[in-house]
């Protein structure tokens, strides 16, 4: 499972036109899941993220996490980032999940997010989506639970 973390001002996303999710200061998380990923991936990157430590304290330091600021996330699946560019002009996605089982761990993922207390606002899962991103710093970080397992 991949997931690119960005520091938000705020995010947004819109379907035909009309907004239909939002937050204010905290994190955009795109996550794509791959095949063979397994709740404890999802697990995994729900309690990674939550406790990153990528916002700033007084002194201009980041050492404090989204639970630490109390900040929200905006969840979008992305099946774009497990899209292989290795060969030829148009990437390959042969190593992203089928829908079934990407929807049912991005709900998963989605949970677990919750079950720490954080507020999540999402996509529509294979939706056409414009999402709006305010990244703050710029902070972005990409995530990948198969570098550990």
């Amino acid at each position: 499972m991949r997931a690119v973390v960005q520091r938000a001002k705020l995010g947004s996303i819109s379907i035909a036109g009309k907004e239909i999710s939002r937050i204010d200061a905290g994190l955009v998380v795109l996550l794509g899941v791959g095949q063979g990923d397994k709740e404890e991936d999802a697990r995994y990157l729900a309690e990674k993220i939550v406790n990153l430590r990528i916002f700033e304290d007084e002194a201009g330091k980041m050492n404090l996490s989204l639970q630490d600021v109390g900040g929200e996330i905006l969840a979008v699946s992305q099946f774009t980032l497990y899209g292989d560019c290795r060969s030829g002009r148009r990437p390959g996605f042969s190593q992203a999940a089928t829908p079934d089982e990407a929807v049912k761990l991005y709900q998963y993922f989605i949970e677990e997010i919750k079950n720490k207390g954080i507020a999540v606002s999402t996509g529509v899962f294979q939706e056409h989506m414009l999402v709006t991103i305010g990244n703050d710093g710029p902070v972005t970080l990409l995530l990948d639970s198969s570098k550990l397992f």
